[in-house]
């Protein structure tokens, strides 16, 4: 993807106008930032018009600005450091609000993913949770927060639950070793892709489990090794990933879930007041 922008700039370079060779000198330098710019903000810096950069964009070939600035974001997003990653968020955030740039930027995360989630998929993913004889849920490293969510909830239902750990190295192996067919994976990464998750449901999908991705995109590494495919949008905000989006896919799998099963989840949960009542587990007000 990094060579096919690139590419087609340097292709079309002798066609450009004054003002759409400044946007090719700009993307051609600094494309880590251009990434996440939108049209009016990449027209200021550069000192052309918003109509100049979404002509540039449709000039290369792409369908409007959005389909360049994803295509640049994709060459990208699994490279930059983390220091590069603060960088990005200096020039591109807006710093005098930045709870109102974060909130905002979940936002649309979530609203994006919810128009273009596939329900069918979604519907699959439930059912084989639903149906498994055992899930092995495994997100490491930043992920590693939304599979112990997932794992958490999913134990208060059912007894057939496995949360994979990421406490040392090879770990996360050793925990599915024996992970087969009637199983699931639950398998959750996004950039930076970590890639023990890669090897890890490869092994899974050898041995015959089922395998479900929760993921950015098609173009990530997990995607072509699972059954069942769910994506979500992610973005850099500084130096960390937004997970808002793929927690709130999270959260859905889960209703759902309650749903379908609702007789044996009240069961088990009524089961579950009782014991922390009588263990006094919670902070109660006097």
């Amino acid at each position: 993807m990094e060579q096919d922008v690139l590419a087609m700039i340097e292709a079309k370079s002798k066609k450009f106008s004054k003002g759409q060779r400044q946007i090719a000198s700009f993307i051609t330098q600094n494309y880590d930032k251009a990434a996440f710019m939108n049209a009016v903000k990449l027209g200021r810096t550069v000192g052309v018009s918003e109509s100049t950069v979404v002509r540039f964009a449709s000039m290369l070939g792409y369908d409007g600005y959005p389909g360049m600035r994803r295509a640049l974001q994709g060459m990208i997003r699994n490279r930059l450091t983390s220091v590069q990653r603060i960088e990005v968020a200096r020039d591109t955030m807006d710093s005098r609000d930045i709870l109102q740039s974060v909130l905002t930027n979940d936002m649309d995360k979530i609203r994006q993913t919810l128009d273009e989630v596939d329900k069918a998929q979604f519907e699959l993913a439930v059912a084989s949770l639903l149906s498994a004889k055992r899930i092995f849920v495994l997100g490491l490293r930043a992920a590693a927060t939304l599979s112990s969510f997932m794992g958490f909830y999913l134990s208060l239902t059912t007894e057939n639950v496995r949360t994979v750990g990421d406490t040392y190295s090879n770990e996360a192996f050793e925990q599915i070793v024996n992970i087969g067919a009637g199983d699931v994976l639950f398998a959750i990464s996004f950039p930076r892709y970590s890639r023990r998750t890669v090897r890890a449901l490869g092994y899974a999908r050898d041995q015959g489990a089922t395998t479900i991705a929760l993921t950015d995109s098609e173009s990530s590494p997990i995607a072509p090794l699972a059954d069942i495919k769910l994506f979500a949008k992610s973005d850099m905000v500084s130096y960390l990933d937004s997970l808002a989006a793929p927690l709130s896919v999270v959260n859905a799998i889960l209703v759902a879930m309650a749903h379908q099963a609702e007789e044996k989840v009240s069961e088990n949960l009524t089961r579950l007041e009782r014991m922390w009542t009588e263990y006094d587990v919670f902070e109660t007000s006097r």
